[in-house]
C-alpha cells in the first residue's frame, strides 16, 4: 500500500475517532443496550442473508461465464473462485484490489488482460443498470414507507430516465462505438485534448466489452442474471435488518431496504483497508436512525451486521480458496494494478505466489 494512502486511512480513522468522542458526549451510547440487540437477534434470519449473498457469487460466476462465452467457452462454474477471491482481496485490501476478479480470470483462461478487463466494465455497468432499475421501481411503487415520499419518488423517476439513457448509449455504443468515441472525442477536445483522449478510449473499451455480447438472447442473460442478484443482495439486507428487535428495523419494507443498500453501496465506493469498515458502519447507522428513526444502539448494531453479512461473509472462503490455489492477495492486487502493462500467466510464471497474506496492513 502506497504511504498516502497509509496517511489518508489514519486521517479518517482519526475524524472517526473524534466524532465519535463528540457524539458520545452530545448523545451518550448504551453499550450494554448494543450487547443486548446482538444477543436478541433473530441470528436465523441473519444466515439466511449470507445464504442470498452466496447464492449471489454464484450468479456472478455464471455471469462472467456467459461475457466470455463468444471468446472461449468455459464451465458454468469455473469462475466463482474468481470472483469469491477477488471479493476477498477487496475487503481486506480495499478498491485497490477491484482488478483483481478481471486478472485471475486471464489467468484461469489464457485470454488477454484487456479483454477481461473490457468484461469487467460491462460486469460492472449491468451491476449498475440493474441496482438503479430495482430502486428505482421500489421508490415509484412502494415509497410511501419513506419519508418524503414525493422527493424519493423524484429520485425514483429520474433513476429510471438515467437507466434509459445508459441503455440508449449502450446501444449506440454497441453498433458504432468508433463513431461514438470520435465523437466525444472532438466535442470534448475543445475543453481538454487529455481529457477527450480518455473518455474515447473508455468508449472504446465499452465497445470492446460489449462485443462479447453477439446477440439479444446474451444480452437478456446478463441482464436476467444481474438483476437475479441484485434482488438475492436486496434480500440479505431486509433479512439482516429484520433480524434486529426494534421496531423501525424489525418492519423494514422493501422500498425501505433499497434505499439502505443503495446508502451502502455508496459508502463502500472509496473502501480503504479495514478503516472503511468503520466508515461504512456509521454511515448506514445514520440512514437507519435518521430515515428511520432507529435506536442508535440498533441501528449501529444492526450496520455492524449488515457489514458482516454483505461484505464479510466471503472471507473464510476465499482465504481457503486463495491457499489452496497458492495465490497471495496482496501480491495478485499488486499485479492486477498493472493488468495493462503484463500478462497475468507469464507473470505467474516469474514470479510464483505460494502464499495467502489475510493481514490488510503493508
Amino acid at each position: 500500500m502506497k504511504r498516502n494512502q497509509i496517511l489518508f486511512g489514519l486521517l479518517v480513522l482519526a475524524a472517526l475517532v473524534a466524532l465519535g468522542v463528540y457524539a458520545q458526549h452530545q448523545h451518550p451510547f448504551d453499550f450494554r443496550l448494543f450487547a443486548q440487540d446482538f444477543r436478541r437477534a433473530d441470528w436465523t434470519l441473519v444466515a439466511f442473508g449470507i445464504g442470498c449473498i452466496y447464492l449471489g457469487f454464484v450468479l456472478r460466476g455464471l455471469r462472467w461465464a456467459l461475457l466470455i462465452r463468444a471468446n472461449k467457452p468455459v464451465a458454468p462454474l469455473s469462475l466463482l473462485s474468481a470472483q469469491v477471491i477477488g471479493f476477498t482481496g477487496v475487503a481486506l485490501i480495499g478498491r485497490v484490489a477491484d482488478l483483481t476478479r478481471p486478472w485471475l480470470v486471464a489467468r484461469k483462461t489464457g485470454l488477454p488482460i484487456s479483454s477481461q478487463l473490457a468484461v469487467y466494465i460491462v460486469e460492472r455497468l449491468f451491476d449498475l443498470g440493474a441496482m438503479a432499475l430495482l430502486f428505482s421501481t421500489a421508490i415509484l411503487f412502494g415509497g410511501t414507507s419513506l419519508p418524503h415520499p414525493e422527493i424519493f419518488r423524484k429520485f425514483g423517476l429520474w433513476g429510471l430516465v438515467a437507466t434509459l439513457a445508459g441503455a440508449i448509449f449502450l446501444v449506440l455504443v454497441r453498433v458504432s462505438g468508433g463513431l461514438v468515441a470520435e465523437f466525444f472525442q472532438a466535442t470534448l477536445g475543445v475543453v481538454s485534448h487529455k481529457l477527450a483522449h480518455a473518455v474515447a478510449d473508455k468508449i472504446r473499451n465499452f465497445r470492446t466489452g460489449l462485443n462479447t455480447l453477439r446477440s439479444f438472447t446474451d444480452f437478456l442473460g446478463a441482464l436476467a442474471l444481474s438483476v437475479a442478484m441484485w434482488i438475492l443482495i436486496a434480500a440479505a439486507y431486509i433479512l439482516t435488518t429484520r433480524a434486529f428487535g426494534d421496531p423501525p428495523l424489525r418492519g423494514l419494507t422493501y422500498a425501505q431496504g433499497m434505499v439502505l443498500m443503495a446508502s451502502s453501496g455508496v459508502a463502500s465506493v472509496v473502501q480503504l483497508p479495514v478503516v472503511g469498515w468503520f466508515t461504512q458502519i456509521g454511515l448506514v447507522a445514520g440512514v437507519l436512525i435518521r430515515l428511520f428513526a432507529a435506536d442508535p444502539e440498533s441501528a449501529t448494531a444492526c450496520a455492524a451486521t449488515l457489514l458482516g453479512v454483505t461484505f464479510l461473509s466471503i472471507l473464510p472462503v476465499g482465504l481457503v480458496w486463495a491457499h489452496i490455489e497458492h495465490l497471495s492477495l496482496r501480491q495478485i492486487a499488486e499485479q492486477s494494478t498493472h493488468a495493462n502493462e503484463a500478462d497475468p500467466v507469464s507473470d505467474l510464471g516469474a514470479h510464483p505466489v505460494t502464499s495467502v497474506e489475510p493481514d490488510p496492513l503493508p
